[in-house]
């Protein structure tokens, strides 16, 4: 019987290479015509500490990180000790026999047990990683060759004296594996079909890339720093500014500087850096400069969980500011969906002159997954640009237009001098409050800012209409927001393999909230569960002050680890078992 899908952990402490192998078997896997999903559970240190790489690899799409292993590779004897025994049945743990021990118990599931002996087999005690990545590639029949050709690819800007003793360890622990263990016929269905393997920021850094960003400004912050490490390296040979700042007040403020100018500017941190850029989103508010913001989700508050993933900056977001001003909230679903919803990020912050904020989190972010070839070329709209004014009347910055979109110039435009102030101004940018406040220009300006919402919720509601994914006749409908998407799709499948009709609802405009076709899709279900990870349901609150409709069954996670889909799986079926809870929907 061939399995659909093999299951890889790699265990071992920071610093053991296990992102180094994570990385080069999802490679492999992809070149092979495999998918690939894989999540990273590290710590918030730099050397030590657990680091726990879990992968799945299939000849159909995988939507979730494993539950249990096939095949462990354990780097130290902790990995050993943590994860042997969700190894299954039949399965393997690779370790280095000259410094680690598999105790009986640890083989409860009747796993073998296959040591390496690092010392003869590696030159060096640092590369037993490569020599388990290659014992590995013969139990999995997977070609050597591909091994080689990715390991020349990670090292190959380094001296050819550190790629050949990398390549020379890997052939070592094939042949070792070949000569000593039988290989576990899992017949995988490899096939010559190619695919992109990536995370989540390298679609944000890609998707600000193919839009023509030309300035990302920030200042590192986990979940959200390999954004800054992907375009610091792709960046300025694509004709992007990449600014390392002093900190996210100085980030944010440069990318409104930026947008004033009319490059196409973009910036990214976490809910603690967020905090601190808020000001400066209000700023752009006022001054209707368009700017993409990204805020990766981490758990909190304060500093909190540095390296772990939640949902807990919504409402962070939806209030970022004091005051009221228009703003787009955007939360993508998958890397595909992060690429494209990146790029027409800059486009709607362009069309309607305002902020434009990405909703992410550390499991959308950093999880590794294949994608299918993305289509670089993009559309550019850069909204209501004049070139040159040449009316005789007083070019006016922020002319009060029915749709509240206002003709925009670049700085040094012939015959369009204006004045930008942060405090509240007239159509010219005159302030009006220095002497005597003027209400009826405040009243005016406030609603001429606040239609660009009108317009932007019909575009919204038209590009990313919210829809019910599945069954039509569901008996349950599983709604979540964000990096839930992959787990309500694997929910939903395998309900449906039992014999249980189920639908999906994902929720990716925040703001402005498109409540009548929310209320419209949801209210011909059956039953609603809500997931997300956090812990008052932030998504369930927003849809009941919008809509008016209370999810009483919720699954919810907020231990900074992505949700377990066989937990969800048996929430759900509890739900199901229970009387139905009565959902209050509004009236249409």
């Amino acid at each position: 019987m061939k399995r659909k899908t093999v299951s890889v952990w790699v265990g071992g402490a920071a610093g053991d290479g296990i992102a180094s192998v994570g990385e080069s078997l999802a490679k492999i896997f992809a070149r092979n015509g495999l998918h690939v999903y894989a999540y990273n559970s590290y710590q918030s240190v730099i050397r030590g500490g657990h680091v726990w790489w879990q992968m799945r690899a299939g000849s159909e799409k995988v939507y979730t990180q494993p539950e249990t292993a096939h095949i462990l590779i354990a780097l130290n004897q902790d990995a050993i000790d943590q994860h042997a025994l969700g190894v299954e049945t039949g399965g393997a743990i690779l370790f280095n026999s000259d410094r680690m021990q598999v105790r009986p118990e640890h083989l409860a599931h009747g796993a073998q047990s296959c040591g390496l002996p690092i010392s003869k087999l590696a030159k060096l005690p640092i590369m037993q990683n490569t020599v388990a990545t290659g014992a590995f590639m013969y139990l999995a029949e997977l070609p050597l060759g591909s091994l080689e050709k990715a390991l020349e690819e990670r090292f190959g800007k380094k001296k050819p004296e550190v790629v050949q003793p990398n390549i020379d360890a890997a052939r070592a622990g094939y042949e070792f594996a070949k000569q000593n263990w039988k290989q576990f016929g899992l017949g995988l269905g490899l096939s010559k079909t190619q695919r992109l393997v990536m995370i989540g920021n390298q679609a944000f850094g890609l998707g600000a890339l193919a839009a023509n960003c030309r300035v990302y400004t920030a200042y590192p912050m986990t979940p959200a720093s390999s954004i800054l490490h992907f375009l610091a390296s792709n960046g300025p040979k694509n004709g992007c500014v990449v600014k390392q700042c002093e900190d996210e007040i100085a980030s944010m403020a440069m990318a409104v500087g930026a947008g004033q100018t009319g490059a196409r500017a973009m910036t990214g941190t976490s809910g603690g850096g967020f905090a601190l850029m808020t000001e400066a989103v209000g700023l752009a508010g006022m001054l209707e400069t368009p700017v993409v913001i990204v805020n990766v989700q981490r758990g909190g508050p304060s500093t909190g969980l540095p390296t772990k993933t939640e949902q807990g900056d919504l409402f962070q977001v939806l209030g970022a500011s004091q005051g009221e001003y228009p703003r787009i909230i955007l939360a993508p679903q998958t890397i595909e969906d992060v690429f494209y919803t990146t790029a027409e990020a800059f486009n709607l912050a362009d069309r309607y002159q305002c902020p434009v904020l990405i909703l992410s989190d550390l499991l959308l972010s950093e999880h590794t997954e294949t994608v299918d070839p993305l289509d670089l070329n993009v559309k550019v709209d850069r909204g209501e640009i004049v070139s040159e004014w040449t009316s005789s009347e007083p070019y006016k910055r922020y002319l009060n237009t029915p749709s509240g979109v206002s003709p925009r110039v670049f700085p040094g435009t012939r015959n369009a001098q204006h004045v930008s102030a942060s405090d509240e101004h007239d159509e010219r940018g005159i302030v009006i409050s220095d002497v005597f406040t003027d209400p009826p220009t405040r009243k005016m300006m406030m609603e001429k800012r606040m239609r660009k919402i009108d317009g932007a919720r019909k575009e919204l509601a038209k590009t990313y209409a919210p829809k019910l994914e599945g069954s039509p006749d569901a008996e349950v409908t599983l709604v979540g927001w964000g990096s839930t998407a992959n787990l309500l799709r694997a929910m939903m499948r395998r309900l449906e393999e039992e014999g249980v009709r189920a639908n999906i609802f994902l929720i990716k405009v925040i703001a402005p909230f498109l409540g009548d076709d929310v209320t419209a899709a949801l209210s011909t279900c059956k039953r609603l569960v809500m997931i997300e990870s956090n812990f008052t349901s932030q998504m369930a609150r927003l849809l009941r002050m919008e809509t008016g409709i209370h999810i009483k069954d919720r699954i919810l996670k907020y231990d900074g680890e992505p949700f377990v889909p066989s937990e969800v799986y048996k929430e759900i079926k509890k739900i199901l078992a229970r009387a139905p809870a009565r959902e209050a929907v509004a009236p249409r």
